[in-house]
Formats: structure tokens, sequence, C-alpha cells
């Protein structure tokens, strides 16, 4: 089974920054895709960034040029660095991690980003 534990996040200004990571504890087998979500308040939860386990990456267009997802296989952590933020970038992030071959879905605990104006 695998747990995935979030830290990072918080409060920050426009225009800030802020990391998050993701690690994962227990075995990720095979190919697989990391990544992140969000939830704005009130509103549905939505793709943030991905990032398979050849490297290959997808962003939202919202956040495309200001965030940065990036994955270190050793240690099965998936970061997020989050550049230039905007008070739309409120949310509570979530990591996510899907296994290609048993299509088991991990999700990790949620996180509050708070970007003030």
């Amino acid at each position: 089974q695998v747990q995935l534990v979030v830290s990072g996040g918080g409060l920050v200004q426009a225009g800030g920054s802020l990391s998050l990571s993701c690690a994962a504890s227990g075995s990720i087998f095979g190919g697989n895709t990391m990544g992140w979500y969000r939830q704005p308040p009130g509103k549905q939860r939505e793709l943030v960034a991905t990032i398979t386990s050849g490297g290959s990456t997808n962003y939202a267009d919202s956040v495309k040029g200001r965030f940065t997802i990036s994955r270190d296989n050793a240690k099965n952590t998936v970061y997020l660095r989050m550049n230039s933020l905007k008070p739309e970038d409120t949310a509570v992030y979530y990591c996510r991690v899907t296994e290609w071959g048993s299509r088991s879905d991990y999700w990790g605990q949620g996180t509050q980003v708070t970007v003030s104006s």
C-alpha cells in the first residue's frame, strides 16, 4: 500500500513563490504518473501538473510558465515549484500517484496554499 505525505504550502503574497513536495512510502511498481491537483474554494478539483516515470510533463494552461513539476524516482517524491503566484492559485493542493499496470490510484492529504493580493 502506498501512502503519500505532502509538505509545503502556506500563505504567500501575490508574486511570491512556494514549493510543495509529496513523498510516497511503500513501493510504486512499474510505469506511473505523479501529479498535483488543486481544489479552489467552491470549485471542483482540477489538474495542475503531471509527470510520468519517464519524465514527460503536462501542465494546466493556467500555470504554464509559472509552475514546475519534478520528481526524484530514487526517493519516490514529486515536487511542485510555484512562482509568480496569483490570488487565483489559492486552493487546497493534492498529490496523486497512478500506477499504469495495476491502475492503482493514490492520493495524498491536501495542503492549503493561500495567495493574498
